[in-house]
């Protein structure tokens, strides 16, 4: 008995010595056309310590992302960076992002923006550079749901936009 367990260890004990633990970079951003508000309504999911590390080297490496420990100006940082990375065109034209604000929800920072005074979507354009400038496996999904029609994309840094037609 004593011989079988320390068989069945050493034929594992290679599997975990050198199996190395592969960490995902991931977001996940909801698009939502809301017809009546005339509105495009975004949320995207950023985990909070990509986000962060990205912020400190690209902005100020005093940033923390922390309800009670951020910086007055954490906000603009973030506006800013999204501002740059995720582009919406609207029926062929650039559309505006307006930067609502943030919500952090256990390992993730969820921002909320929203594009006003859209009252028809033909086409829509969407690219979503977040965290690309950070880590060449990052993958980002957008999740849509448009004049009752519902679509799912994976980006990555080789394709980094999706367009939908609603013809």
């Amino acid at each position: 008995m004593k011989f079988s367990k320390l068989y069945i260890l050493l034929l594992l004990l290679p599997l975990f010595a050198f199996n190395s633990f592969h960490k995902y970079y991931i977001s996940v951003t909801q698009v939502d056309y809301v017809q009546e508000k005339q509105s495009l309504q975004i949320i995207t999911r950023i985990f909070i310590d990509d986000f962060e590390n990205l912020l400190k080297e690209r902005y100020d490496d005093t940033i923390v992302l922390d309800e009670g420990e951020e910086l007055a100006n954490t906000n603009m940082y973030i506006e800013k960076y999204l501002a740059d990375k995720l582009t919406i065109k609207i029926n062929g034209e650039q559309a505006k992002l307006n930067f609502i604000g943030k919500k952090y929800d256990l390992e993730l920072v969820k921002c909320y923006l929203e594009i006003e005074g859209i009252k028809n979507i033909n086409s829509i354009e969407i690219s979503n550079k977040v965290l690309f400038d950070m880590f060449d496996d990052q993958q980002n999904i957008i999740k849509t749901k448009i004049n009752a029609k519902q679509k799912s994309f994976m980006l990555t840094s080789q394709n980094n936009k999706a367009v939908l037609n609603f013809n």
